[in-house]
């Protein structure tokens, strides 16, 4: 366990600047106990005081009334140690441990107590498993160890996370959102950040809220909003057991914390982008809608991503961190430009490479964080409820079972488009009714469409997908021969020599370009 790096305040709120650190006094020796458990003095955020001992973490949490919360009295210290205990347990089992009472024994020194000893408790202490600080995702962002697979675990953890939480009843979610914004102003002009821009941001992203504000209420009609984490970025996910697991959810306000999960993520997609760049958040994008089939999140992306950033930058800047600041500050702005949206469709037999160019293509297209991949062995896996490189027998793949495949990724395809993003379809194809489907889509939506179809000699083909490992295709050499036994010609999508990866990234690149300067 540690403090996150990138929030030394701890799960401060979205609507509030943070106040100057201080340790209050009459915690003084409680906090000398513990500093002498874990043989150092303890890491001070704003609202915490955390010991880490070898194997064990003490949290203390400070007595203190701000404008947010309100720990100062050991009853508020309790009920908060338990709802953290109770919010995190689930998501880490093992890594939060007990909530115990620091009492005094009968020779006057300090220990701690069990539940029969509330009456007698000092203060209130929150037990943990320590963490190694390289376990850190923050951490392993920064030496550059989010590979594809960790973020993809990553993506299935929040997503496991998000669907193991219960609907909140609520009437008017845009109303949440609308205060969050207004929060985030007022934090952004006290915290000394250009009122101009403040400005300039606050009227932006009101324009961009209007227009979904009804959207945003039948979500949390439909059960989209939820007691989620609240503080969900980098610093706040950790590897525990051997996988990535949210951690330090915010547990003191739960209005704060009971928003669109689509928000939620969002403050991941946007750390992630700003850490390590756009390709591994369209990643994390992708494989989370790819296992919750929450494709609609994609209409309020510009302002969920935007109202994140601001949030970073507002505290940047009462850190007196200028730059950062301000880094954030033109990304939550950035976040608010129209983005042309368009559906490729990416075709061709087994082994062309297509979920490989469009995982390429897809961070430069449209709104931020780049384009949907509805791919249609993910889609097929979701739809039989397993994971995607999970094998399925034989009847999956039968006529019924393709067809309910394609029917969703055509509509996921239209919801994205519709919904202002960008599309990358994957899948082979074959048929000209479903290259059709995904055209009459795109001209469904209102938006530009372009058809790749990648091919390859044979030879090529089985040797490629011989060698795959670890992926949602379940295709074999005599599936694929199949398929290439039936393939006709194509010729009503632009087609593309699949043999060298980057000649096919450019050439498809090249033919994006071009439909956009047509349009």
């Amino acid at each position: 366990m540690k403090v996150p790096a990138g929030a030394p305040h701890g799960s401060i709120p979205d609507s509030v600047s943070i106040p100057p650190a201080q340790a209050p006094s009459s915690q003084a020796e409680v906090a000398a106990f513990l500093a002498a458990l874990a043989g150092a003095a303890p890491v001070e955020t704003h609202i915490s005081l955390v010991f880490l001992g070898p194997d064990t973490v003490w949290k203390l949490k400070k007595a203190v009334r701000l404008s947010f919360l309100d720990f100062s009295s050991l009853a508020h210290r309790r009920r908060f140690c338990l709802r953290e205990l109770e919010l995190n347990g689930p998501a880490a089992p093992g890594l939060y441990r007990d909530v115990v009472p620091v009492v005094r024994g009968p020779d006057g020194g300090l220990g701690f107590g069990g539940e029969r000893d509330a009456d007698r408790a000092l203060d209130w202490v929150l037990r943990m498993a320590r963490v190694p600080e390289g376990d850190f995702l923050d951490v392993i962002a920064e030496r550059g160890g989010l590979s594809p697979e960790l973020l993809d675990a990553t993506a299935d953890s929040v997503a496991a996370y998000h669907q193991a939480l219960p609907p909140a009843e609520i009437v008017r979610a845009s109303d949440g959102v609308r205060w969050t914004v207004a929060g985030n102003a007022s934090a952004a002009r006290a915290a000394g950040l250009d009122p101009d821009a403040v400005a300039a941001w606050e009227a932006g992203i009101a324009a961009r809220l209007e227009p979904i504000a009804g959207w945003l209420d039948a979500r949390g009609q439909a059960g989209f909003v939820r007691r989620a984490h609240g503080d969900l970025h980098l610093g706040n996910l950790c590897l525990w057991q051997g996988r990535p697991v949210p951690f330090d959810a915010l547990e003191f306000d739960e209005t704060l914390a009971t928003i669109d999960l689509g928000y939620d993520l969002a403050f991941l997609l946007m750390d992630i982008e700003h850490r390590v760049g756009r390709p591994a958040a369209n990643r994390v994008l992708n494989r989370y809608v790819a296992r919750t089939g929450d494709v609609a999140l994609v209409r309020g992306l510009p302002v969920f991503l935007s109202l994140r950033a601001m949030v970073r930058a507002h505290v940047e800047a009462t850190r007196g961190r200028g730059v950062p600041a301000q880094g954030y500050l033109a990304a939550a702005l950035a976040y608010l430009r129209p983005a042309a949206p368009l559906i490729v469709g990416i075709g061709g037999l087994q082994g062309t490479g297509k979920s490989t160019l469009a995982r390429a293509l897809a961070p430069g297209l449209g709104p931020a964080p780049g384009a949907l991949i509805p791919r249609s062995d993910e889609v097929r896996k979701r739809l039989h409820g397993v994971p995607p490189e999970a094998k399925l027998p034989a009847a999956a793949y039968n006529a019924a079972a393709s067809e309910a495949v394609f029917a969703e990724l055509i509509a996921e395809a239209r919801i994205a488009a519709e919904a202002g993003h960008a599309v990358v379809a994957d899948a082979m194809f074959l048929d000209p009714a479903l290259r059709a489907a995904l055209r009459d889509a795109a001209q469904a939506a209102g938006v530009p469409f372009l058809g790749l179809w990648l091919c390859a000699p044979l030879g090529v083909l089985e040797a490629r997908v011989s060698a795959r490992t670890g992926d949602a295709s379940d295709a074999t050499i005599a599936v694929l021969r199949a398929a290439a036994g039936a393939a006709g010609e194509v010729k009503d999508w632009h087609a593309i020599p699949a043999l060298d990866a980057g000649a096919t990234l450019a050439a498809a690149r090249e033919a994006v370009t071009k439909l956009a300067a047509a349009c």
